[in-house]
């Protein structure tokens, strides 16, 4: 009889096994896609691993032929065994091992024999459509949100939330913030799709963070749509969803969903018709940026009501994790030399002078998007944060639905008591002298208080 131990051990191979040819079980390629959905479910820890790439390049070649199943089996191991070094400790990196082993077992591959990559099976061509049409003709009109309303009822209120830079977020609601908000958090969760980025460090040992992973699950809807995951990591911007694909599948409404890359490797659309919603995914420097806007009906859809408050773009950051940055700007006003990071680090080489002047030459009103920009320039001295400035400007000009409400500024976010620039520093020292007199002043006697 098998000790405990030895019965755990067994399992992750039994798993495996019953996916087999002779188990009667799913075909090898069904095997390939059931293996890389589920790797991506577990996103590389490090941004170094490139497992996910080795993923996504097995997942399109062994969707041709059968009888190339195993050639493409043989590249996706060596794919794997040059991410050694890198990924060694990675969940997905481990799971690989073991299932290629597994698939060439069952399908009786040799691991001597060409690698070539074949190439990938290419899907029928969907129906003639206009060159910018998203749609096909003969999706259900449940599938075309605007489609779907009511004739009499009134046209839909579109919103926006951006994400960005170190990093500062715009609400649906048009709040603008700046986070700390390390690790992973969720943006958006509702009945129809899921948003979570994952934040890390800047430089090291400091507080400032931007954005090197995001996970989008679109979730099934009706004749539209199958679950489609789109995961995104620095130097990593796929223009398809984890399985390789490019739109919602197989259904009738497929096309309504549909990911579109403009500039290869920088940013990528995805537009989901059937729920009137475009995003828009940027990698700017090492780092990711957000943009989405979604009909106000889709916002509100929220299923679990008890946490919906941790969801950043319908209510913000936790007032725990928000950055005043007027305090932060006080302080580069105050010396006018080179300001210290948040860590009390040197400086990296901009004073709040030569931030204003960089952040000028793309960002020329200086709104709540400029100043963002002087202050990422100041905590970290990457002077890339000064393009995610302007690209999230950029596209909040394409996405927001009023064109009144592109700019946002200081006193529309801290009201109309704002301070001038320079007069938190006069604000400051009157404080503190304030503070002294009470502290020195003699205490009242209990004679003058009868």
């Amino acid at each position: 009889m098998q000790s405990r131990r030895e019965r755990r051990e067994v399992r992750p191979r039994a798993g495996w096994m019953v996916m087999g040819k002779g188990a009667g079980g799913p075909s090898a390629p069904e095997v390939g896609k059931i293996l890389v959905v589920f790797f991506c479910l577990f996103p590389s820890v490090s941004l170094q691993c490139k497992i996910l790439k080795c993923n996504s390049e097995f997942w399109a070649s062994s969707s041709g032929p059968e009888e190339e199943f195993c050639t493409a089996l043989r590249a996706y191991n060596n794919c794997v065994r040059r991410t050694a070094r890198t990924c060694r400790g990675d969940l997905a990196y481990h799971s690989a091992q073991h299932g290629i082993e597994d698939l060439m077992s069952q399908n009786n591959c040799s691991k001597e024999g060409p690698t070539t990559q074949p190439r990938a099976r290419t899907p029928a061509p969907p129906p003639q459509l206009q060159p910018d049409s998203q749609e096909r003709s003969d999706g259900p009109e449940q599938c075309h949100y605007e489609r779907s309303l009511h004739r009499q009822s009134s046209p839909p209120n579109y919103t926006y939330c951006g994400f960005f830079g170190d990093p500062h977020l715009r609400t649906f609601s048009d709040d603008f913030q700046t986070c700390k908000v390390e690790g992973a958090w969720p943006l958006i969760h509702n009945k129809y799709l899921s948003v979570q980025v994952t934040n890390t460090p800047v430089v090291p040992g400091s507080s400032a963070t931007a954005t090197s992973k995001l996970t989008i699950i679109f979730k099934n809807f009706q004749e539209c749509v199958d679950q489609k995951m789109y995961h995104a990591e620095t130097d990593e911007l796929p223009a398809a969803f984890a399985d390789g694909s490019k739109n919602g599948g197989d259904r009738h409404g497929a096309n309504t969903l549909r990911i579109v890359e403009k500039v290869p490797g920088q940013k990528v659309e995805i537009h989901a018709r059937y729920i009137g919603t475009t995003i828009v995914v940027r990698q700017v420097g090492r780092y990711l940026t957000f943009a989405v806007r979604m009909p106000e009906e889709v916002v509100n859809s929220v299923e679990d009501r008890d946490n919906q408050d941790l969801y950043l773009c319908l209510h913000g950051c936790p007032a725990n994790q928000r950055i005043d940055f007027r305090t932060f700007r006080a302080r580069g006003v105050e010396g006018h030399g080179p300001s210290k990071s948040r860590t009390g680090s040197p400086p990296h080489g901009f004073t709040y002078k030569a931030a204003m002047a960089k952040c000028k030459e793309r960002l020329p009103v200086e709104d709540l998007y400029f100043q963002s920009c002087v202050f990422d320039l100041l905590s970290s001295g990457d002077v890339n944060f000064t393009m995610a400035a302007y690209y999230a400007f950029e596209d909040v000009k394409m996405l927001h639905s009023n064109k009144d409400k592109y700019h946002i500024y200081e006193k529309d976010v801290f009201g109309s008591n704002a301070a001038p620039r320079g007069s938190d520093v006069f604000s400051l020292v009157l404080l503190n002298f304030l503070s002294v007199l009470f502290i020195y002043s003699p205490l009242p006697t209990s004679s003058s208080l009868c």
